[in-house]
């Protein structure tokens, strides 16, 4: 891969970095960090915000704004599941960002099939590529999340402890993070792999991650919406009573 493309990728996350650090800091302490840990913390922090913003709101939303509509008050989570759920998330959400910290990593040397302007493909082939990238994404994640059901030591030892809360009165968005931290850095390996696999464009692959963050809460709302082609909350509880 060309250098001025491998600049181009490092450009566009050191302007990430100053985005998010700077705007958490009053100095730019974070710039005597080495890139790769810039990145992490970086990741760390924008990941704990999405998390707690997009859960937030959508349990102020749907247990407070629109109380009585979508459940009885009796099937509201109780706080102390839901700051449980809260406790673990935070504890998990600094390892779940050395992922996306690698496939940066992996981008910023030419590992990848990344490429950072959508003129260097033309919009017909990025089209392509998104939706191969999409579909390998979603075997993948489907097929590590189904193997962590299956092998009993995988489930008891990791998956388990997200299927704690398992019923309408405990699960909420806030559960969507509460895993242990290898399981979600195997369920978000798919996207990694898929990088190596087919050209992708790199803001969009940015993008997707954030996109999948405030999907994870949906999923867990119990909220049965039903829009094609998007996994909703109704399939996901189906998992939770197949596996209890």
């Amino acid at each position: 891969m060309a250098e001025e493309q491998l600049k181009l990728f490092v450009e566009e996350t050191s302007w990430y970095n100053d985005i998010v650090l700077g705007s958490m800091s009053p100095g730019k302490w974070w710039e005597l960090l080495p890139h790769l840990y810039r990145e992490w913390l970086r990741n760390t922090i924008a990941g704990t915000l999405l998390y707690l913003v997009s859960s937030g709101l959508w349990c102020f939303y749907i247990y407070y704004l629109k109380r009585n509509v979508y459940f009885p008050k009796d099937v509201i989570p109780s706080k102390k599941a839901m700051l449980l759920q809260i406790r673990v998330s935070l504890k998990a959400l600094p390892w779940y960002s050395a992922l996306p910290t690698l496939s940066k990593y992996m981008i910023e040397h030419g590992w990848t099939k990344c490429f950072s302007r959508i003129n260097d493909v033309g919009w017909v082939a990025y089209v392509i590529y998104l939706i191969v990238y999409l579909a390998i994404v979603e075997f993948g994640t489907c097929w590590v999340h189904r193997e962590l059901h299956d092998i009993k030591f995988l489930y008891k030892h990791l998956h388990a402890t997200h299927h704690i809360y398992n019923k309408h009165d405990t699960i909420s968005p806030f559960a969507g993070m509460a895993l242990h931290p290898l399981d979600g850095i195997l369920q978000g390996l798919p996207h990694v792999v898929a990088l190596v696999l087919v050209p992708m464009h790199f803001s969009t692959h940015i993008a997707l991650m954030f996109l999948q963050g405030i999907w994870t809460a949906n999923i867990h709302d119990c909220i049965h919406g039903k829009l094609w082609s998007v996994m909703g909350a109704g399939y996901h509880t189906k998992i939770i009573r197949c596996s209890v």
